[in-house]
């Protein structure tokens, strides 16, 4: 005798495509266990000067105020229970329920016709079509994620083609170049970095600061979903993600403490990585993702809790920084539109576009800095402007020309072939993508928090303030040549490296002036 249904209605924004390319879906059984993430309402909407700062709230505040209704936690381990579903973890903070039940009981309880299939050989679970929830959880269900669990992110890290001259930065090299503030290094402070595969080896970060000169600095490992730090050992795998973020960050911020989520490259693990690092004690000054896809990659309803833990993270003082991409307007995409990549594209991170960088390590000077573009059918800075996010104010007055978010907001080296020097699984060589200017933002970041004693949370009302259409940004280096295979460089803003590259310690003063 099957189980009884209860009436359901859909779940808004849950819709998901099928995958093109992959295998025949195979029926998936029904006794099969399934863990998924349910994103509850918020108990009441966060203000807005609390996202765009600069106030910022404790995490038990922001839990008790605006994270789920307790209420609405009895409610769904209620009726979930009914159908064979348990709630096994509660985090009110970010309004997350962990569920776990097997396959026949999510599909009365969702909806869900639920398939294997294979491609590139990974197997996962899919799903077509919309979620339903059970009509009593109408409205406090606002997201479920993690019954499909296809790849959803690609990293954005890219090494030097051997074929060409390379010329590579240390990162306490390229601290110098962009004027990272003196009398800084990120003590006190907390760095996040968010990792769907790879790992790292503590030989490999011992040999590269020794390398550096500089003493190692504190980097822990958190598993998220089941995931682990997972080193593979081969260097140009995921590795070369984990270890350049890494790398990079105690390179320039030997000071701060880096603590390194790993979870699984699924909608899930994504978001509940971004989740667990954002409410983390002690709160982080600054998360480095070097992960995305986009924009229409993701469901509305994933794309929409990613956002939202990016706005728990600005009320907490906590400051995203995403990289952008590495293939130009298009994203990757293939169909002769422009894509942006999310999460950079979420109007509460610090997306992060790429250049050209050629200086002087020694001297720290730039002789020139253009957009990073490898030329047609090869990798270049993302940028643009989003196709699911409005028009942010604080971007209002910067000369973004289509309604709608511009990407990215700040930028720095990512062409590989004036790239990093970095040690990933005993080979040294020289990386770069956009991947490489989230970190380096990070610690940016880390050290001018540092400074002001204070966290900066959503830093764009400060980047932006003030800023005109063709106008430079104060502690910014203004980038005015060449293209992102889509979109021009311009003077001031504009969608191949936003506001341009740091010049850090007038940045840092600017900041500091802002806020007096």
């Amino acid at each position: 005798m099957g189980m009884t249904e209860p009436t359901r209605v859909v779940l808004p924004g849950s819709a998901r495509a099928g995958v093109s390319g992959r295998g025949a879906v195979s029926e998936l059984d029904p006794s099969t266990t399934i863990e998924a993430t349910i994103v509850l309402r918020r108990r009441r909407e966060l203000p807005a000067d609390l996202v765009l700062g600069p106030r910022v709230v404790a995490a038990a505040e922001l839990a008790e105020r605006y994270g789920a209704d307790p209420d609405d936690v009895q409610r769904v381990k209620a009726v979930l229970g009914e159908y064979g579903v348990e709630v096994t973890a509660v985090h009110v903070g970010s309004r997350r329920l962990t569920v776990r039940g097997p396959a026949s009981a999510m599909r009365v309880v969702f909806g869900v016709q639920l398939g294997m299939v294979e491609q590139e050989g990974i197997q996962y679970r899919h799903r077509e079509g919309e979620l339903e929830v059970p009509a009593e959880l109408a409205g406090v269900i606002e997201a479920v994620l993690g019954l499909d669990d296809r790849p959803q992110a690609h990293r954005s890290w890219v090494e030097a083609d051997p074929a060409v001259r390379r010329t590579g930065y240390t990162p306490p090299q390229l601290g110098k170049i962009y004027g990272f503030p003196d009398g800084t290094d990120g003590t006190g402070q907390t760095v996040a970095i968010i990792e769907l595969a790879g790992g790292y080896t503590g030989q490999d970060l011992a040999r590269y600061f020794a390398g550096l000169g500089i003493a190692e600095p504190s980097v822990s490992a958190v598993g998220v979903d089941g995931a682990s730090n997972d080193p593979s050992g081969t260097p140009d795998s995921a590795d070369g993600e984990v270890l350049l973020d890494i790398e990079v960050i105690g390179g320039l911020a030997p000071g701060a403490a880096m603590v390194v989520y790993f979870a699984p490259n699924t909608d899930m693990g994504f978001l509940d990585a971004v989740s667990t690092a954002v409410h983390a004690t002690p709160t982080p000054a600054a998360v480095s993702i070097s992960w995305g896809a986009s924009e229409d990659g993701w469901t509305e309803q994933a794309r929409t809790a990613m956002d939202a833990a990016f706005a728990d993270a600005a009320a907490l003082g906590v400051t995203v920084c995403v990289a952008c991409g590495d293939y130009g307007a298009g994203d990757h995409v293939g169909d002769g539109r422009w894509h942006c990549d999310f999460p950079a594209s979420s109007p509460h991170a610090l997306a992060c576009g790429g250049t050209t960088l050629h200086a002087d390590p020694d001297t720290g000077v730039i002789s020139s800095e253009t957009v990073w573009n490898n030329g047609a059918g090869r990798t270049a800075t993302g940028g643009g402007v989003s196709d699911v996010f409005g028009l942010p104010d604080y971007q209002r007055a910067a000369g973004v020309t289509v309604n709608g978010r511009g990407v990215p907001d700040v930028a720095a080296v990512a062409d590989p072939a004036t790239g990093y020097r970095v040690l990933v699984d005993g080979i040294s060589s020289v990386s770069g993508g956009t991947s490489a200017v989230a970190p380096l933002w990070a610690a940016l970041v880390a050290r001018i928090v540092q400074r002001l004693g204070k966290p900066l949370g959503l830093p764009h009302p400060l980047l932006y303030a003030g800023v005109t259409s063709g106008q430079v940004a104060p502690g910014f280096r203004d980038v005015t040549s060449g293209d992102n295979q889509g979109y021009p460089a311009s003077s001031g803003w504009d969608p191949c490296t936003g506001l341009g590259s740091p010049d850090g310690a007038a940045l840092l003063e600017a900041i500091r002036q802002r806020l007096a």
